[in-house]
């Protein structure tokens, strides 16, 4: 018995399940705020050595520059999906909207490292309306399976595309003016989104939500961002007893915050949506496949950059292929998953992420432009296949009410994974490279700053004589590759645990094909399977 049994009642559809008019146009609104996102998560990395130069932040300052917005945006992105779910969807979506171009225009004009600091935990805030938001509108916009399928695909396209021009619109930007305008170029997007989003967009919320819980917030808040700071930190300073506890006090914040909900009789996060394991899968699956990447992605760009010696610009090129494949998958996940099954697209497009990452395993500085694109295009088609459809999968297996807090437990499971990923493949990494030994004549000071990072050994090597200089570059940039490549191996490792896992969890599991085969998912029985 498939997890998509109708319910007997759909036959007989409210109307409030007809086909709403001009919900294509209002789709084409929300992918806006989708693209700026995927845009903003990028462009800031190839913007920091400029920044880095006119701000002059500390390390740590710089840290937290870096940090801070994804440190904020997680710990907030299940208060702000619940909230959107009790006080309107389309009300958050605009005021996120409008909060995050002000904070672009902070950023963008910033003086001094603390005030870069200030808007881009700002930005966080506003950041986490946008994601559950343009996600559970969908889920009320589409009530067709079909067509929702297509949304949701078109939906993870513009994501993943945003995060690949991020980098392209980047470099042309800072290759013709000053930093700040990587910040600016959100402002039209923001505008449009806010004019034209008033009209078409339908308000959408839970009819009867109940109290917002102030406590719940502040623990999953605190809970959140104290695990999330406590491993990247670990991957940076090491595992120091303050760090620990940290961490400790996030983890048992979490731990309080659940048993909390569990006694809410309106909880800001329902935890009975993991008693489906439909969810429950396409959540891990989700996490696994982000933490399994997120160290590639992090140590591309300085490896396109700093090993290959590519423009920024003509790094962004290379990375391109990955968002056409995404974007090309994402459209047609959800026709392949119909004709296959949940299981094979999404345990499938997990193995071929992961066979690409086995590819990754043999990168040298001699690698072609063809070799990396095949691999970024090959990754980007299995990333897009699983991604569309576990959110289509997280979509269709909850009350459309609490779409928002659905789709904002993805969203955490993403920031989850990148957090995990980068300090575990940040950490094989930098242990890695630091172990180099540095050619004979080489300065102490110089060897110990090019050990740090390879930035380090690209600056060092700036101040030494030319052979000294070329010697001291080529030994980091060995031993830095070296780092990635065994980093590539054990993301590999993990891609393919998710696809077992994956094809484990989501037995069963199908896409609908027609309304009349929409589940109700509020008829879960304990162990989360359907009812009869």
């Amino acid at each position: 018995m498939t997890e998509t049994i109708a319910s007997g009642r759909a036959g007989s559809a409210h109307v409030d399940d007809q086909p709403r008019p001009g919900r294509w146009l209002a789709l084409a609104v929300l992918v806006l705020a989708v693209l700026l996102v995927g845009v903003d998560a990028t462009v800031l990395g190839l913007a920091t050595p400029f920044l880095s130069e006119d701000l002059r932040p500390s390390g740590t300052q710089l840290l937290w520059i870096g940090d801070i917005y994804s440190f904020v945006i997680a710990g907030l992105l299940v208060s702000m999906g619940s909230l959107g779910d009790r006080v309107g969807r389309k009300k958050l979506l605009l005021l996120g909207s409008v909060g995050f171009g002000a904070m672009s225009v902070l950023a963008a004009y910033a003086t001094s490292p603390e005030m870069m600091i200030a808007a881009r935990a700002l930005q966080g805030v506003a950041g986490a309306t946008l994601m559950p938001a343009t996600l559970a509108l969908i889920r009320n916009l589409f009530h067709d399976p079909r067509e929702r399928s297509l949304a949701v695909g078109i939906w993870g396209a513009m994501a993943s595309a945003g995060m690949a021009v991020g980098p392209v619109l980047g470099g042309f930007l800072l290759g013709h003016f000053w930093w700040g305008s990587v910040f600016l170029i959100n402002l039209p997007v923001m505008a449009l989104l806010v004019a034209v989003g008033a009209k078409v967009i339908p308000e959408s919320r839970n009819p009867d939500p109940g109290p917002w819980d102030l406590p719940s917030v502040a623990l999953v808040l605190v809970g959140i961002v104290g695990v999330v700071y406590a491993i990247k930190e670990a991957a940076v300073e090491g595992y120091r007893w303050d760090i620990a506890a940290v961490g400790a006090v996030g983890a048992l914040a979490l731990v309080v915050f659940v048993r909390r909900q569990l006694t809410l009789d309106s909880p800001l996060l329902n935890m009975k949506l993991f008693h489906h394991r439909g969810f429950s899968g396409a959540v891990l699956a989700d996490l696994l496949t982000i933490l399994g990447l997120s160290g590639l992605v992090f140590f591309l760009s300085q490896f396109l950059q700093m090993v290959q010696q590519r423009s920024p610009l003509n790094a962004g090129l290379v990375e391109l292929p990955a968002a056409v494949g995404a974007v090309g998958a994402g459209l047609a996940a959800g026709w392949v998953a119909r004709r296959l099954s949940v299981r094979i697209v999404v345990a499938g497009g997990l193995a071929v992420v992961g066979l690409a990452l086995v590819g990754c395993t043999t990168l040298h500085g001699d690698t072609g432009t063809a070799a990396m694109c095949v691999i970024l295009f090959v990754v980007g088609v299995g990333a897009g296949f699983s991604f569309t459809v576990t959110a289509d999968v997280i979509l269709s297996s909850v009350p459309k009410e609490e779409a928002g807090a659905a789709s904002a437990v993805s969203e955490t499971a993403y920031e989850l994974g990148a957090a995990l990923g980068i300090a575990l493949l940040g950490t094989i990494v930098t242990s890695l490279y630091r172990g180099f030994s540095t050619p004979a004549g080489v300065p102490e000071p110089a060897a110990h700053a090019a050990r740090e990072s390879l930035g380090g050994a690209v600056e060092a090597s700036g101040q030494l004589p030319a052979d000294q200089a070329a010697a001291l570059l080529k030994t980091a940039q060995d031993s830095f590759v070296g780092g990635i490549d065994v980093a590539a191996g054990v993301g590999a490792a993990v891609l393919l645990s998710a696809s077992v896992a994956a094809w484990f969890l989501l037995r069963g599991q199908e896409l609908a094909n027609s309304l009349a085969a929409t589940p109700a998912p509020a008829e879960l029985t304990a162990d989360g399977a359907p009812r009869a």
